[in-house]
Order: structure tokens, then C-alpha cells, then sequence
């Protein structure tokens, strides 16, 4: 995943979090008023449907808030803990990439080309951010296919996919 859509993700689980959280605050702060009600009609009529009733809605919406913040509590360290793993297999690949890299023996700006290559980025963009000719890109990648054993670029970024499945593509003998 690349670095902007990881952080977009990460803003949208901020403001899902943060939206839940004022949410549960408004529950709170309804329950506290219900609590304070009840409180008023048990001194007043304590034997009341009314009163009776009230108890009971107010008793379940505090259980609400209860069993909200618990969730709210779980939800917030399971998206830590999975962006955590994500960090850490991200770097792993980062480090799997960079080994392979040095077993074909790329130069620096191959392994620049070739990381952009797998990010996704064509030709045109390659380039651009390298501020480098499409030619000087397309050779570089070529050489890199080459070195790799790859024809091109949706084998060379299957090589990695493969690796991350743990298991390659059968070969044909032939």
C-alpha cells in the first residue's frame, strides 16, 4: 500500500473513531439527564408506570453506553493492531524487495525504477519523478526485466506477489 492511501485510511479511521466517540458522549450526557429523572420521580411516585417504565428505558440506555464504549475500546486497538501488522509487512516487503534487488545486482537507479515499477507508476511518471528521458527509463527497465528473468512487468511484479503467497507458478518443462 502506498504511503498517501495508507495515510487516507488512516484519517478515515480517525474520523470513524472520533465521529463513534462524540456519539457516545451525546449518549452519555442523555443518560446522565434519564438518571437524573428517574432519581426526580422515584422521591416523587415511585410506584408509577410512568415511573416504572422510565427506570427501565433509562437502565437499558446506560447499558448502552456501557456496552458502546466497550466496543468502541476493541474496534480502536483491533485498527491499531491491524495497522501495526500492516506496517510491519509492509517493511518486510520493502526488505524482500531490496534483497532481490541486490541478488540481480541492479544499480541504485534500477532499484529506484524498479520500486516504482511495482508501486504502479508508467513509464511517463517514472520518469518525470526521476526527471529522467522515457527512453533512459524504458532501458533501465528493460535491464531490469532482463536481470530478473521476467518478459515484462506483470511478471516482474508477480515474482513478488508469488513470493509473498509463498508458493511460484508451476514451470513448464517444455
Amino acid at each position: 500500500m502506498t504511503e498517501p492511501v495508507a495515510k487516507a485510511k488512516t484519517g478515515v479511521t480517525r474520523r470513524l473513531s472520533n465521529a463513534l466517540a462524540a456519539f457516545l458522549v451525546v449518549q452519555s450526557l442523555a443518560a446522565v439527564f434519564f438518571v437524573g429523572d428517574v432519581i426526580g420521580d422515584l422521591i416523587a411516585d415511585p410506584g408509577s408506570i410512568h415511573f416504572i417504565t422510565e427506570a427501565l428505558v433509562t437502565l437499558v440506555l446506560v447499558m448502552g453506553v456501557i456496552f458502546g464504549a466497550v466496543a468502541l475500546r476493541r474496534t480502536v486497538e483491533q485498527m491499531r493492531a491491524q495497522q501495526t501488522a500492516l506496517a510491519a509487512a509492509s517493511g518486510a516487503l520493502a526488505e524482500v524487495i531490496d534483497r532481490q534487488f541486490a541478488d540481480w545486482g541492479l544499480t541504485p537507479a534500477e532499484r529506484d525504477v524498479g520500486f516504482l515499477a511495482l508501486k504502479g507508476l508508467d513509464v511517463a511518471e517514472i520518469a518525470a519523478l526521476r526527471e529522467a528521458a522515457q527512453g533512459t527509463v524504458r532501458a533501465q527497465l528493460t535491464r531490469i526485466y532482463a536481470k530478473a528473468g521476467v518478459s515484462g512487468r506483470a511478471q516482474f511484479a508477480a515474482f513478488f506477489v508469488e513470493d509473498l503467497l509463498g508458493q511460484g507458478l508451476p514451470v513448464d518443462p517444455a
